[in-house]
């Protein structure tokens, strides 16, 4: 009834975004962080009700770094149009694509455990050749264009494949460099490396200058707006045939892949 009444102050509203999982263009069962699935629910955190202030609940190991910088500009641009603070919380790890994410926050807060870091930019593969050779298998590639094919599994490493490779991975590790260093250079400590994809826990981050504090979203944001603050939670709706299809008929090989980003981090 109180929101009715004109005169009566309303207590702060902050929306709070759950950005869970690994960073994704796109995934069976509505798998993944990407912008595509995200926005309209960004789009209405920022938009919806005033809110004092947006806050971002981040548990991430990673993925694919374009998904990562869309989503990063998609909540810096509403944040700059609605003049609308934002507030990164770490849960378990906020890593690689995750701390990209984690960025886009005008501070980090951290738990005492949270893993943060891991500024780098990776790409990992198999190679079989010698499995092939031992079972009489002859592998068969044409191709229209020099360029075409590289970094086969099924054939020795080239070094000039590897080159080829560097040439991709630098510009995007730059580009993760050049976030990083826009939104946090001022809090970074100085004279330190903090590109070479190491990872630093609670405590060590905010020493770093990669987060600003140790601190747990709900508490931290009654410190801020009071405690009369109301949180209101955003996540991605999925429809009944992706929660089903995601829970009991999930892709053995995604679900590989994904336990593969967490256990870089002991998860």
């Amino acid at each position: 009834m109180k929101r009715f009444i004109p005169f009566l102050k309303s207590p702060p509203c902050v929306a709070v975004i759950r950005l869970q999982g690994v960073i994704s263009a796109g995934g069976r069962g509505g798998a993944g962080l990407n912008d595509a699935a995200l926005a309209p629910m960004i789009e209405k955190a920022f938009r919806r009700g005033k809110p004092a202030a947006v806050a971002l609940s981040i548990n991430s190991p990673g993925g694919s770094p374009v998904q990562s910088a869309l989503i990063a500009a998609r909540i810096r641009r509403l944040a700059e149009e609605r003049k609308v603070p934002v507030h990164a919380f770490v849960e378990d790890v906020a890593a690689s694509g995750g701390y990209w994410l984690a960025t886009a926050g005008d501070d980090i807060w951290v738990d005492g455990s949270s893993v943060v870091g891991s500024i780098g930019v990776i790409s990992s593969s198999f190679g079989f050749p010698e499995f092939l050779s031992r079972h009489g298998i002859e592998r068969r590639v044409h191709t229209a264009g020099k360029s075409k094919s590289f970094l086969d599994p099924f054939r020795p490493e080239k070094p000039e494949d590897v080159a080829r490779l560097r040439a991709i991975l630098e510009p995007i590790h730059d580009a993760f460099k050049a976030q990083v260093s826009g939104r946090r250079g001022a809090q970074l400590a100085e004279g330190r490396d903090h590109f070479t994809g190491d990872v630093w826990v609670g405590q060590a981050a905010v020493d770093e200058g990669l987060a600003d504090g140790v601190a747990h979203l709900v508490p931290k944001l009654k410190a801020l707006y009071g405690d009369k603050v109301r949180l209101v939670p955003y996540g991605v709706k999925k429809s009944i045939f992706q929660r089903i299809s995601g829970r009991v008929l999930g892709e053995a090989m995604e679900q590989i892949e994904e336990r593969a980003h967490w256990a870089r981090y002991g998860l």
